[in-house]
């Protein structure tokens, strides 16, 4: 075969980075307009896609949206060797999502709230199955798209109450916010999600979804999104690193403690704790931890286990963890009874004992 027929977005052999794309998005579609033309009526079509940026994924659905063909179901299936994926230092998906596709008559009209109603339905009942069954990560995120794919896809089009027609990438959006909000809850063990700010809700789901790894720009950008951060107005500050076309998340390790010295947020005080555990500064810890009142609240400890159950026992961010945690009983003991202390020496000055 002819390498100008390949479906690929090459920028090299089409000019430049849009063009590429263009080329692919309009190949992509051909390919399943035929297949949507040979099939007879009721017939059936198994696609098998990987892809680990988003924008990849809007290209697929598009394309399958407007070849005619219907999703009707969608499944992970390990494709990938573990030590394969560690070696290559970023994201990348274990998994390939099977695509069921059908040749049938869709509705002409999906109303968005009603359509809304149903993802979001049918989304909580597939994602508690892809936690049973040990799916995690991208692959959990791409998973939720593709069960997404199955109820819009049932309609030609989807449209507001004003007859605005809604694009795959914003009924998209909407699923990584149900998806986004499932998740934290569920790493946290559905403890103390609501009480989280947008920054540290995004770390927790970034360990979660791609580790310590780098990641492509866009793909973070709307992770953050569906947390409430605006990654344009972060990145080079605090734990957000821009690496080019790449985020990386840093962990304890990788930063400084003159930046940590004025930290509000709960993940930089995480690591501002977890820096002052690496050298054996117990009293400084116990310090930050009483100036902050954070010592004696669940939700940090709770936060500080959910990141190290996201890492890889190696990780050095996770040591740092494990450390600070398997001392935390006698810590907190420790603040408790300062805090009484402190409680008392302030009750006798008010009585003026």
């Amino acid at each position: 075969m002819p390498k100008s027929k390949e479906i690929v977005s090459n920028p090299i052999r089409h000019g430049n980075e849009k063009e590429a794309k263009k080329f692919f998005e309009n190949m992509l579609k051909k390919s399943f307009q035929e297949i949507h033309r040979v099939l007879k009526p009721n017939g059936i079509a198994t696609i098998v896609y990987t892809h680990k940026s988003t924008s990849g994924w809007e290209t697929l659905i598009n394309s399958l949206l407007e070849s005619g063909l219907v999703p009707t179901a969608s499944w992970p299936i390990d494709t990938e060797m573990k030590s394969r994926l560690l070696a290559k230092g970023n994201a990348a998906l274990a998994s390939s999502i099977y695509f069921v596709c059908r040749k049938m008559e869709r509705k002409e009209i999906g109303w968005l709230n009603d359509v809304k109603e149903e993802i979001k339905n049918y989304i909580a009942k597939k994602l508690n199955q892809l936690w049973e069954e040990g799916i995690s990560g991208a692959d959990y995120f791409i998973s939720a798209i593709g069960s997404a794919i199955e109820i819009f896809g049932k309609y030609k089009s989807v449209v507001d109450y004003e007859g605005n027609e809604i694009i795959a990438e914003d009924l998209l959006e909407f699923v990584r916010e149900i998806v986004t909000d499932d998740t934290v809850r569920k790493i946290l063990h559905n403890g103390i999600a609501g009480e989280l700010t947008p920054l540290t809700r995004l770390y927790i789901l970034f360990r979660w979804t791609f580790g310590e790894a780098k990641v492509e720009y866009d793909d973070v950008r709307k992770l953050a999104q569906s947390t409430g951060v605006s990654l344009e107005k972060e990145w080079n500050k605090g734990f957000i690193k821009k690496e080019k076309e790449f985020i990386k998340i840093l962990g304890p390790q990788d930063r400084k403690f003159e930046e940590l010295k004025d930290a509000q947020e709960m993940i930089d005080i995480l690591h501002k704790v977890l820096l002052l555990w690496k050298v054996g500064k117990k009293d400084e810890i116990k310090n930050v931890l009483k100036d902050t009142g954070l010592g004696l609240s669940e939700a940090f400890y709770k936060v500080a286990q959910a990141i190290s159950e996201t890492l890889p026992n190696e990780s050095q961010e996770k040591k740092l963890l494990d450390g600070f945690l398997s001392g935390k009983e006698r810590l907190k003991d420790e603040i408790k009874s300062d805090k009484i202390k402190s409680d008392i020496s302030n009750k006798q000055r008010g009585l003026g004992l």
